[in-house]
């Protein structure tokens, strides 16, 4: 039997890209789930499919005290897949990022704290959290200097988390996700979640820009086994209080990703272009996450390679074309 039948969970940002995707294994497993969205009309399709399903949505903002304490109020697990996403983005409004991610947080903290101190919290973090780490892969303690301001928000709100563990008891995991791609994320997404976008790109047969020689490594990882780890965040009480790595562990370049989606598709064509100032001033250059923590405390590893998942992709938006 599931750990997560007729559990009652509530998923802040249910109906975004990997929140939709929880949502839904979540119901396949026989969970109780709420969603909590700033939006019911961007997501109107998914909202009619998830309610048919059992899954009670609720139209509200993560800042506003009052419905957060009333929505968070008899779970026994919240996930937080919502915030503001974006290193380009948080140094052209810093104000956005730090009252969605911070403000929205300490929102959420304070309603657990006071209506649902026993409930369990799994956060998303990020990679950027580790700005340019002195070696690779980088492990869970490799922290650099971070080189944006939501890099600097996502440390924070884990600061958050911690100081209300320590007195107040809050039970949290925290799954610092690298770069994820997979099926449902919005086609025109572009501040982040550069494999989907260069699916869509290639899929229009359209250019597929790449900044500089385009040879700059990332951790890519497919949105299922994000949800997998996440699900093994919430099911152990061993992570609690921890931190981790949900990353693929591989480094690939995004050239050779562009190169791959291109043969793939069988349509599209890449074109150089030079680093756009402010994108090269926060590049924090390569990046490869060390995943052995969490497959040593939980058993879990990635089960989804690059080229089968970019294939799975493209079929899916294939499928659900317009």
């Amino acid at each position: 039997m599931s750990p997560f039948q007729s559990t009652s969970v509530l998923v802040i940002g249910g109906l975004g890209f990997i929140g939709s995707n929880l949502t839904r294994r979540l119901v396949s497993l026989g969970a109780r789930v709420a969603v909590l969205t700033p939006s019911r009309e961007r997501h109107i399709v998914l909202v009619d499919e998830l309610e048919a399903a059992g899954v009670v949505v609720t139209e509200g903002d993560l800042r506003d005290h009052g419905l957060v304490s009333r929505v968070v109020a008899g779970h026994g697990l919240v996930f937080n897949l919502s915030g503001q996403s974006g290193a380009i983005r948080s140094m052209e409004d810093p104000w956005t990022d730090l009252d969605v991610n911070c403000r929205g947080t300490l929102v959420l903290l304070d309603a657990l704290r006071h209506v649902n101190p026993a409930a369990k919290l799994v956060a998303a973090g990020s990679r950027l959290e580790y700005g340019r780490p002195a070696s690779l892969p980088a492990d869970e303690l490799a922290m650099g200097e971070p080189l944006s301001v939501h890099a600097i928000h996502k440390r924070t709100v884990e600061q958050y988390l911690r100081l209300y563990r320590r007195l107040f008891g809050l039970r949290f995991a925290i799954a610092r996700v690298t770069n994820p791609y997979g099926p449902g994320q919005p086609a025109g997404r572009t501040a982040y979640g550069i494999i989907n976008r260069l699916i869509q790109l290639a899929l229009a047969g359209e250019t597929l820009t790449l900044y500089g020689d385009g040879r700059q490594l990332r951790d890519y990882i497919h949105v299922d086994d994000v949800v997998s780890a996440l699900l093994a965040l919430a099911a152990s009480p061993a992570a609690d209080g921890g931190a981790y790595n949900v990353a693929s562990g591989t480094g690939t370049s995004m050239a050779d990703v562009a190169a791959m989606l291109i043969e793939i598709v069988g349509a599209g064509r890449v074109a150089h272009v030079e680093w756009p100032p402010l994108a090269a001033q926060i590049e924090a250059g390569d990046f490869v996450a060390d995943v052995s923590r969490i497959k040593r405390d939980f058993g879990w590893t990635p089960a989804i390679g690059l080229r089968e998942g970019l294939a799975q992709t493209v079929s899916y938006y294939r499928s659900h074309a317009s």
